[in-house]
């Protein structure tokens, strides 16, 4: 799959993980809110790790800036 997530996406995906891990560990969320939350912490890693947004493709959005070529 070819990347489609720019480095601002993916460190705003981060961020939002680290708040949400934040939130479950000083027992803000609990209970189905932190599983949720949880699922969609785990999502937000992967795809800011791998740089692909599956919900991206059938769109055909890319955030990810285009290498100019030399």
């Amino acid at each position: 799959m070819k990347q489609n997530m720019g480095s601002f996406d993916r460190g705003a995906r981060v961020l939002g993980a680290l708040a949400i891990a934040v939130l479950y560990f000083t027992n803000q969320i609990s209970g189905t809110t932190a599983l949720i939350l949880g699922v969609v912490t785990a999502i937000f890693l992967v795809t800011s790790t791998m740089a692909i947004c599956p919900l991206y493709l059938p769109l055909k959005i890319s955030t990810r800036k285009e290498a100019k070529n030399a």
